[in-house]
């Protein structure tokens, strides 16, 4: 792996005292009301933190703020030209899946949609560094798993995951990564960035009927888990433990990322899943829990989920992430799971 061209700013250290914990009020959305129009609740990451908040798990103090990334950062995966594409209101409005803002002046689109969208992205670089260095971190926003380096699409602007990866890569942070995106769409944004690249392990459980249907994306995926419509708890669960669990006996990963979407919800208008609320708490607390018994740092990202308390349900996760004690505030005395190379 060669140096990293430019030094960024998107690693910093933060305080023993702070949860590696990544949020911040601009990660919300807000195209002058506008996004009511949108399926996608807009303020889904505020709705998270204030549900923390009142939970009494942190506080305002404890919470990590990350840096927006920049052109530079962005060009260590995306294309000059894809990022040009931004700059085109009518392009973004097809991302955004807001065909209202192809009419708003694009410094608009960059300052209400692109900017937080940036700020996320920087997010869940940031949160691979610390989990290498606390065993854990949760970016409460990122998982924009259908973008790649030379298109977006699905609310995906930015491609953090591959970014996420490619930074711990640079640095020399990690010989190797897995990708569980338990989100109910096919992440096929990262999966076209990491074709071909045997140093990263895909494993995909997402409804096969809907969006995007990416078979090219797909030859990336090394465990394929492939759902129809209606699928229930205890159905989700066992592949989902079957799969894992053969996943890390086949490949043993340095860091694991996982994409936490709650579009699996019964109910969901996009997901087409049947899962229940205390579902999603269980199969989060599954893959922490596989994730501490081998010793692998984890990062979380809250990707996907249409529905207002989607935001109550991801809160609940974590506070029961803190309640098994799978997540703390504590600072490791040791560096076990640190392996940088």
């Amino acid at each position: 792996m060669s140096e990293p061209e430019t030094l960024t700013s998107l690693y910093f250290d933060i305080r023993d005292d702070q949860w590696p914990l990544i949020y911040d009020a601009k990660y919300n959305v807000s195209f002058l009301g506008l996004e009511r129009f949108h399926v996608f609740d807009a303020k889904k990451w505020r709705n998270i933190i204030e549900n923390l908040k009142d939970a009494e798990l942190i506080t305002d103090e404890s919470l990590v703020k990350p840096v927006e990334a920049t052109k530079s950062d962005l060009l260590q995966v995306h294309t000059k030209k894809y990022l040009r594409s931004l700059k085109w209101s009518t392009k973004v409005a097809m991302i955004a899946e807001v065909p209202v803002v192809a009419c708003l002046p694009n410094m608009l689109v960059q300052y209400a949609y692109l900017k937080p969208m940036r700020l996320q992205t920087g997010g869940s670089v940031l949160a691979g560094k610390l989990a290498l260095e606390r065993g854990w971190a949760i970016n409460v926003g990122g998982g924009f798993h259908h973008c790649s380096g030379d298109r977006g699409g699905g609310f995906c602007p930015y491609a953090d995951i591959t970014l996420l990866i490619q930074f711990l890569f640079m640095h020399r942070l990690i010989q190797n990564a897995m990708i569980v995106d338990l989100d109910a769409h096919q992440g096929n944004g990262y999966e076209r960035d990491f074709l071909g690249v045997p140093e990263v392990y895909i494993m995909d459980m997402y409804n096969r009927n809907i969006y995007p249907k990416d078979k090219e994306a797909k030859q990336a995926i090394r465990r394929k888990v492939e759902l129809n419509n209606k699928v229930e708890d205890m159905e989700y669960m066992l592949k989902l433990r079957q799969n894992l669990k053969a996943a890390l006996n086949e490949f043993k990963p340095d860091i694991l990322v996982y994409n936490a979407g709650t579009d699996v919800l019964d109910t969901d208008p996009l997901g087409a899943l049947r899962i229940s609320e205390v579902g999603i708490i269980k199969r989060d607390e599954f893959v922490f829990e596989i994730c501490k018994e081998h010793r692998i740092p984890i990062v979380m990202l809250t990707s996907g989920g249409y529905l207002r308390k989607t935001a109550r349900i991801i809160a609940d996760s974590i506070v029961n992430l803190h309640k098994k004690g799978l997540i703390s505030n504590k600072k490791r005395k040791s560096s076990g799971f640190n392996r940088i190379v």
